[in-house]
């Protein structure tokens, strides 16, 4: 894979770029581009094939003929919306024609809301979404802003882009009700149908009657269709049409004309991707969350951002993703707001998932494997000489891990390694529980002195807190030999306050997505998402080790 490609521009290359640099190499598996990997179905695909000859060949209707059967679908006026070739036109479009002098922006955010404004020389005013509120929108402090700075025009993104972070519908309205005086507020709801959080999320049929408002939605990320280019925006008649006149008239093309004709037949489909999609999301995020030190943010986008753990960068990690696992993923270093310690990650099946853990784990446990002697050169000895300014592991517990990495072999499928030691690194102990009012492995962790004897989980559904989970540093890993596609991670001595035992846990990577097990799961736990499982005894533990399908 041609690497260069990665760092010839500040946007991410696109798919074909990708596959042109790949030499004949396999394609590579998309982490990057949001998209719905569930819809179109294959009878889609399949009559779109059998039609690819007329639909290349005739010319398509006029806008205003697609945008009325879009309408019919979806339940709008016709003259409450314009369509665009994609969402990035709409929003050059509405920066032309609507924005004066200065826009209000949250960052991080999708980059075009920043740079389409600059281009044209109005002023952009951005708001920091700040990491320690785990990139929460507050309404009564970017309202604040907005009057200090005096900006005409405030733009949100709902949910966010790259964060996923979602503004529940009513918090978006009084947004709206208290930016009435503005030249105009859009809501970027290019994400939307991804929502699960509460069942109307949707602004749409309030901008259609509100005098300042434009609600702004992608049919290709939605519907997986991105080489289409098609959007639309909602607004009351007047700007909706001041934009719909602007545009040219035959600014769609023949495969949008198709899928909007198309989409009143396969709405089921539609909506049962977005289940998929959604229980794919929930399983991601767990999976994540029980990787060392790493941040996972929660989402209610197509995608999940985390952070990588202190010392890393994501560059070299997109790099050896993409060149060894094939695996192309969003690193974030050039959105404003964030940093190469970023990454976004888009949202896809489980088999996928198993392709970019192993690779991600291979990266960030890599430094271990050169310590516990699986590899040899100079920095192993460096590492041998900072482990032994440390303190040199004791024979009892280099004893503990080889047992813990024979374990592993009964139980992962792994190569027992008999040299096996073990690295011990200094770290504060430290307890992630909740915050008042709030359930377990909730958001807002406090420092209490202690670390947590469990892996965190993913937050109850009730709770009005957005979760950012950071797994527990483990004090001694033993990272054994990966084979048949599996990776074990034996965890001996997981620090606790007073604790005068080891205390020896099991992670492992299932083969099939059909085990019942994730990445972090204890031996043949099922996931089940929102409520901790509770702690088996040592003679349930043994029966599930010895019935572990791998």
């Amino acid at each position: 894979m041609e690497l260069s490609l990665l760092r010839a521009q500040a946007h991410s290359p696109s798919y074909f770029s990708l596959l042109r640099g790949s030499s004949g190499q396999r394609p590579p598996v998309d982490f990057c581009i949001p998209c719905n990997p569930y819809f179109p179905t294959t009878e889609i695909f399949e009559y779109l094939g059998r039609n690819l000859e007329t639909i290349l060949k005739y010319y398509p209707s006029d806008a205003d003929t697609i945008t009325a059967e879009l309408c019919s679908t979806m339940g709008f006026n016709p003259k409450t919306v314009a369509m665009g070739n994609g969402s990035t036109e709409l929003i050059t479009w509405i920066d032309h024609l609507l924005v004066r002098e200065s826009l209000a922006i949250p960052i991080p955010t999708f980059g075009r809301w920043t740079d389409q404004p600059l281009e044209t020389g109005k002023r952009v005013d951005m708001y920091p979404l700040l990491e320690s509120r785990n990139f929460t929108l507050d309404v009564n402090d970017y309202v604040s802003f907005i009057r200090t700075r005096g900006s005409r025009v405030a733009v949100i993104c709902n949910p966010n882009n790259p964060d996923g972070g979602y503004l529940p519908k009513h918090e978006v309205l009084r947004l709206l009700d208290q930016l009435i005086d503005l030249d105009l507020v859009i809501v970027d709801e290019s994400f939307g149908d991804f929502v699960d959080a509460e069942p109307y999320p949707g602004v749409a049929g309030e901008a259609a009657v509100r005098p300042n408002v434009i609600v702004l939605r992608s049919l290709g990320k939605n519907f997986g269709l991105h080489g289409i280019r098609f959007g639309y925006m909602v607004a009351n008649p007047a700007l909706a049409g001041k934009v719909r006149d602007a545009l040219p008239k035959w600014n769609l093309n023949s495969f949008a004309e198709v899928i909007v004709f198309l989409l009143k037949e396969c709405m089921t489909e539609y909506r049962e991707s977005l289940r998929r999609l959604n229980n794919d999301r929930r399983a991601m995020y767990q999976q994540l969350s029980t990787m060392p030190e790493l941040s996972v943010y929660s989402s209610q986008g197509n995608f999940l951002l985390v952070k990588l753990p202190p010392g890393y960068d994501g560059v070299p990690l997109r790099d050896h993703l993409l060149a060894e696992h094939g695996v192309y993923v969003r690193e974030c270093g050039n959105k404003l707001g964030t940093t190469s310690q970023f990454l976004r990650l888009v949202v896809r099946p489980q088999e996928d998932v198993r392709r970019l853990l192993i690779g991600m784990t291979q990266f960030l446990l890599g430094p271990f494997r050169h310590l516990l002697g699986q590899e040899r050169g100079a920095e192993m000895g460096r590492s041998r000489s900072a482990h032994a300014t440390t303190g040199a592991t004791t024979a009892t517990h280099a004893k503990a891990v080889r047992r813990a990495d024979h374990r592993a072999y009964q139980v992962g499928r792994v190569r027992p390694n008999p040299a096996l030691g073990a690295m011990t690194r200094k770290h504060p102990a430290r307890d992630v529980r909740p915050a008042a009012g709030c359930p377990s492995w909730c958001d807002r962790p406090r420092s209490v002195g202690i670390a947590p004897d469990r892996v965190p989980r993913a937050p109850q559904a009730q709770c009005v807190a957005r979760p950012s989970v950071r797994a527990p540093f483990v004090r001694a890993v033993a990272v054994a030999e990966v084979e048949d596609d599996h990776v074990a991670f034996p965890v001996d001595r997981i620090e606790r306050e007073g604790a005068d035992r080891p205390a020896t846990e099991q992670l492992v990577l299932p083969q099939r997505a059909g085990d019942g097990l994730h990445l972090g799961s204890r031996v043949g736990e099922p996931i089940v998402a929102g409520r901790e499982p509770e702690e088996p005894h040592e003679e349930e533990r043994a029966g599930q080790e010895r019935r572990c399908p791998a």
